[in-house]
């Protein structure tokens, strides 16, 4: 299995005035192509800093971050949002639902951006058909205001895999929910991965959800601690 994403000694260093703050300090990982893993760090870490770098929200200032076999580090911004469009979902602990907007409408938004050429009726088809996916047929018309927290969620997940991307990346999808609807919205990106192959980021501080990982990359001052399989 190739890897999707691959990082060699990437550096963060933030220039605060006449202070220089390293956040990452070398930083070598990969993920393969439809693996599921956690990111997890405390905060102050480096762990928002690495997954905006690896969600290309961001730049590192050393290293090379190869994503999709394109090495990306020293892209410029238009490219990587041009990047991000075509191949990168993200999920975030705020849900960031337009508010009077249906859970379907609210799905098809990336689609205004896709370069794929897609009628309105293709576009309603695929943005119904993430739903189903993510358990939401008979939801189609609500607003989150009519939505649970963890529908709400499902909303967001199936907003960001709508434009079918190799990479998704979860920040602390879990973080606004109780654990009861946490296990719920682990559940269904566990299924994600086992059914449909995604290749899956889940950014946390939250050591119970990386046990719902076969893989936990623990970073701790800006450096990757180790990465261990989950206990049986």
């Amino acid at each position: 299995m190739s890897d999707l994403v691959k990082l060699l000694d990437i550096h963060k260093t933030y220039h605060l005035g006449e202070v220089d703050l390293p956040v990452l300090r070398g930083v070598s990982l990969s993920i393969a192509r439809g693996e599921l893993v956690t990111l997890m760090g405390a905060s102050g870490s480096g762990k928002s800093t690495l997954m905006n770098i690896l969600g290309c929200l961001d730049h590192p200032t050393s290293g090379e971050y190869w994503l999709d076999g394109q090495e990306v580090s020293r892209f410029d911004a238009r490219q990587r949002a041009r990047l991000r469009n075509r191949i990168i979902g993200f999920v975030f602990q705020s849900f960031n639902l337009l508010p009077r907007t249906s859970a379907l409408e609210n799905v098809l938004i990336p689609l205004s951006y896709t370069k794929e050429s897609l009628s309105e009726r293709q576009k309603r088809q695929r943005a119904t058909e993430v739903l189903e996916k993510v358990g939401l047929a008979d939801r189609l018309n609500h607003q989150p205001s009519q939505l649970s927290g963890g529908e709400q969620q499902r909303v967001a997940i199936a907003r960001s895999l709508v434009n079918h991307p190799r990479l998704l990346l979860a920040d602390e999808p879990t973080g606004n929910l109780d654990s009861h609807t946490s296990e719920e919205i682990l559940a269904v990106l566990e299924q994600l991965h086992q059914k449909e192959g995604n290749t899956i980021v889940i950014v946390t501080h939250d050591p119970s959800v990386a046990r719902h990982t076969p893989r936990t990359i623990r970073i701790k001052d800006g450096l990757i601690e180790g990465s261990a399989a989950a206990a049986a």
